[in-house]
């Protein structure tokens, strides 16, 4: 009979299942399943979308002539 550990071998186990799917609201592979709130645009938590200044980058263009 083996022994069960609940210790940092079983921290191997951890990755067999899926913590994100799409997000039915932004569409985006964000949604974490077992928290139900999506990482991206904030569905399941608020019916805000959640939006920050430091996600999006700034457009740099080339100077023309």
């Amino acid at each position: 009979m083996g022994k069960t550990t609940a210790g940092t071998t079983a921290f191997g186990r951890m990755n067999r299942k899926k913590t994100h799917v799409r997000c039915r609201r932004c569409g985006r592979r964000a949604f974490h399943v077992r928290h139900k709130v999506c990482a991206a645009c904030g569905f399941g938590a608020s019916s805000k979308l959640r939006r920050y200044s430091w996600t999006t980058k700034t457009l740099q263009r080339m100077r023309l002539k």
